[in-house]
């Protein structure tokens, strides 16, 4: 199983069976990293200049680890593991996030490998983020969330409704007629 660079499992065997599309692919095929970094590496600019910027993957025989740039990062929307929902409370900056980014694999931790080291992420729940790192559970295990992450998403749900409810301003600010100077 693939290891973080502390050693710790990252619960995938394969990053690449998680990766989705490039960050880098544009709506038309063409590869942003070459059009916005080719001072980054001038020679893979050249090469995909020289192919009117396509992606390096729409040539025949290539897969994303044979982009050395590609990266892949999560949306953040769901846990991959237990499926359990993001709900951010944007009025609340402190509260911690249901969901974490959780590095499948690591740019720049290549090693001996002859192979690009990627960035690859996908959403976990805290609660799921915590089992992979500290046993041997895996992200592709087919889990229902944990009771405390479910209770933790309808605190967070319960919060969210009771924002929608109307309040006049009387009853808000509950002012009586000695406050008002």
């Amino acid at each position: 199983m693939e290891k973080t660079p502390e050693g710790t499992s990252v619960g995938v065997d394969d990053p690449y069976e998680f990766a989705g599309r490039c960050d880098h692919l544009t709506g038309d095929g063409r590869c942003r990293y070459a059009l916005k970094h080719a001072g980054d590496d001038p020679e893979f600019a050249r090469a995909r200049r020289a192919d009117e910027y396509r992606c390096l993957v729409g040539e025949a025989d290539c897969d994303w680890r044979d982009c050395p740039h590609y990266r892949s990062t999560t949306d953040g929307r769901e846990c991959v593991r237990c499926g359990l929902e993001e709900i951010r409370m944007a009025h609340r900056s402190s509260a911690r996030p249901l969901l974490e980014e959780h590095h499948l694999s690591y740019h720049g931790n290549g090693g001996d490998d002859a192979d690009p080291s990627h960035e690859i992420t996908v959403s976990l729940c805290r609660w799921c983020h915590a089992k992979v790192h500290r046993s041997f559970a895996r992200v592709d295990d087919d889990v229902n969330p944990d009771t405390e992450a479910l209770a933790a998403r309808e605190q967070r749900r319960s919060e969210e409704q009771s924002e929608f409810g109307f309040r006049s301003a009387s009853e808000r600010f509950d002012r009586t007629s000695d406050d008002r100077s």
